[in-house]
């Protein structure tokens, strides 16, 4: 028998006899603990070994490199979430499938923090096999959810979206608090105000439209949103006579933010150098250094003036209507079709914040502190019992974010403000009631020129 095989039987016989866990599992739970601790950049073979107590080679036995190992530990915490996701929806009535899943999934996050931790940020840091992982496991819940859904009444009440978003719209809720081991991710209060607010989407399953995420046809052009996309400047003339030292620096500056940019877009972060920055932007490193720290901070640098670019085109468009629903309406339509327009600002701001680190994670969650905020408007139209919480209006936009993410993961930008509808009917719904939402998204799809 080969050592290989020969340790592998022995884990075998280890957990028969009731030995706590096999190497394979101890592999997989060091890197769990190593990407909590200092994330996936620097969950590296050397801190799982360290954290599992085993050998660079037994490592070697059970995966090719670190990020099989993370993969593993993906797979693995999805399966426990599947476990508790499975458990509350077969106890619960079949259109309570998607409420039952929200139990499952607060109950994993209250009782395996470490392992909800985990899931819920570090693959998002990952790239692309990462990614995919994470997409999976939700993906496999919200199957579970619509199996449910087809042995319910047609007639019977169920939230009217999708379940697929809204459990990635919590998944991204939670991070930040179980990152920062916010005592909430355990009281019953936050998972009351998460069933509250999906079942501000109750309508009959007959009737429901918006649990698919097909694109409605485009509207016409904000007049917030300008036709061309962001761009770099021009490379400097020779000579660069006419120009100041400070202009030469802002336009050598530029053109290395567009180019990490693109590269993010194109080879994703964790695989872009700082040659490749320099090499795309014709400049040497030299410059690089001048402007930038390190490829940390030159993308944070285009992550911030993405954040700028979406924030200010949204808020202008907001406060240029005058009812609430318009307000809304107008706000989504510039948010979509800038993103539209410019696909290196929506994979930067959300794909690849995570994988640059803790600070552009702590830059792209804020926002959606600064999103809420516009939402927040509505409560000037609502007695205080009727007004959705604040945990509603985070994972309102945590949602939103979510579908971001997916149309840009699925091939580009190009089909979001198609989804205009499906955030409007999101955002509206908890205020005035579903039904109020769906006439006010029919008027203003029937005023579109044709």
């Amino acid at each position: 028998m080969t050592s290989t095989a020969a340790r592998r039987a022995a884990d075998k016989t280890a957990l028969r006899k009731g030995v706590k866990g096999t190497q394979r599992e101890r592999l997989v739970q060091g890197m769990v603990t190593a990407a909590n601790r200092a994330g996936y950049a620097r969950a590296n073979v050397s801190a799982v070994i360290a954290e599992a107590k085993v050998s660079r080679p037994t490592f070697y036995d059970y995966f090719a490199d670190r990020d099989q190992c993370f993969g593993a530990a993906i797979e693995h915490a999805h399966a426990t979430l599947s476990g508790y996701v499975r458990a509350k929806i077969d106890a619960a009535p079949a259109e309570h499938a998607l409420q039952a899943s929200i139990r499952g999934l607060v109950q994993f996050a209250s009782r395996e923090p470490s392992l909800a931790r985990f899931l819920t940020t570090e693959p998002m840091a990952g790239g692309p096999a990462a990614l995919d992982a994470r997409d999976a496991g939700i993906t496999a819940i919200e199957r579970m959810i619509q199996g449910r859904y087809r042995a319910a009444d047609r007639g019977a009440l169920a939230p009217d979206f999708s379940s697929r978003l809204i459990i990635g719209g919590i998944c991204r809720v939670l991070a930040p608090r179980l990152r920062r081991l916010e005592p909430d991710t355990h009281t019953p209060a936050l998972l009351e105000d998460l069933i509250a607010w999906v079942e501000a989407y109750e309508q009959p399953l007959a009737r429901h439209s918006w649990r698919g995420l097909k694109p409605a046809p485009k509207t016409s052009r904000s007049p917030f949103v300008l036709d061309v996309p962001l761009a770099p400047p021009e490379p400097l003339p020779r000579g660069r006579l006419r120009l100041s030292e400070l202009e030469v620096a802002e336009n050598q500056r530029r053109r290395i933010m567009f180019a990490a940019a693109l590269l993010a877009e194109r080879k994703g972060y964790n695989a872009t150098t700082i040659a490749d920055i320099t090499r795309q932007a014709g400049v040497d490193g030299r410059v690089f250094y001048s402007k930038f720290n390190d490829k940390q901070d030159a993308f944070m640098a285009v992550h911030e003036l993405g954040f700028q670019h979406v924030m200010q085109v949204t808020a202008e468009a907001f406060f240029s209507a005058g009812s609430w629903p318009e307000r809304n309406w107008e706000a989504g339509r510039a948010f979509t079709q800038f993103l539209e327009i410019n696909p290196l600002v929506a994979s930067v701001g959300f794909i690849e914040a995570y994988a640059v680190g803790p600070g552009a994670v702590q830059r792209f969650e804020d926002s959606h502190l600064a999103f809420s905020m516009l939402l927040k408007d509505g409560y000037r139209h609502l007695a205080q019992d009727r007004r959705p919480s604040q945990i509603a209006l985070e994972t309102i936009v945590a949602t939103i974010f979510e579908a971001v993410y997916l149309g840009v993961r699925a091939g580009g930008a190009e089909q979001l403000s198609g989804l205009l509808p499906h955030f409007t009917f999101l955002v509206l719904s908890p205020f005035v009631g579903p039904e109020a939402a769906n006439s006010f998204i029919e008027e203003k799809l029937a005023a579109e020129p044709t």
